[in-house]
């Protein structure tokens, strides 16, 4: 099962997602796929933050910015859900982060064929991204760039998805239903 969570930037989709997987885990190992590279003070406290939120409610942290299908080298095989945070995250340092910098296709490519063989070796798969879309500004040609490829995988994993729900000031509204298998 493959549940795509949007929203805005603190709209609370994080806290609704790790909610959302613990509901539907079921005893499961739950796995935390967290792509965020810290390069200064503000991204240590949100890390920070978003430890202190998920402490003891029985995640297995990995760490894991680029290339996100090698996070299943740390799995155990068997049953198992995860909760990749995020994809606005990911698509920035597939694009900008390593040591040579791809366009946004590629980009959005990689991960998508990454994301597909995490879904193949999951039960339950929850991934959150940002609704970056809608401020109306006008940004320079790598941040639009950049912006498409976000686009582009969001449109493809909203489709490939079985729900899809945005949070709107912490209310999760439900754009997509499908049934958990």
């Amino acid at each position: 099962m493959l549940i795509l969570i949007t929203g805005g930037s603190g709209s609370g989709k994080s806290s609704y997602a790790e909610s959302y997987i613990d509901a539907v885990s079921k005893g499961m190992p739950k796995y935390y796929l967290a792509t965020m590279q810290v390069f200064d003070e503000d991204g240590r406290r949100k890390v920070e933050r978003h430890r202190e939120l998920r402490k003891g409610k029985g995640f297995v942290t990995i760490e894991q910015p680029f290339s996100i299908e090698e996070a299943l080298e740390r799995m155990k095989p068997g049953r198992k859900s995860a909760l990749l945070e995020c994809m606005s995250n990911l698509t920035a340092n597939e694009m900008f982060g390593g040591s040579v910098r791809v366009s946004g296709k590629q980009a959005a490519d990689q991960i998508l064929q990454g994301i597909g063989k995490l879904q193949k070796e999951l039960e339950v798969f929850v991934i959150v991204t940002n609704n970056v879309f809608e401020d109306g500004i006008l940004y320079e040609k790598s941040t639009r760039e950049y912006m498409e490829a976000l686009a582009s995988v969001n449109s493809t994993l909203a489709a490939m998805a079985d729900v899809v729900i945005e949070v709107v000031a912490g209310i999760p509204v439900v754009l997509k239903k499908g049934e958990y298998r």
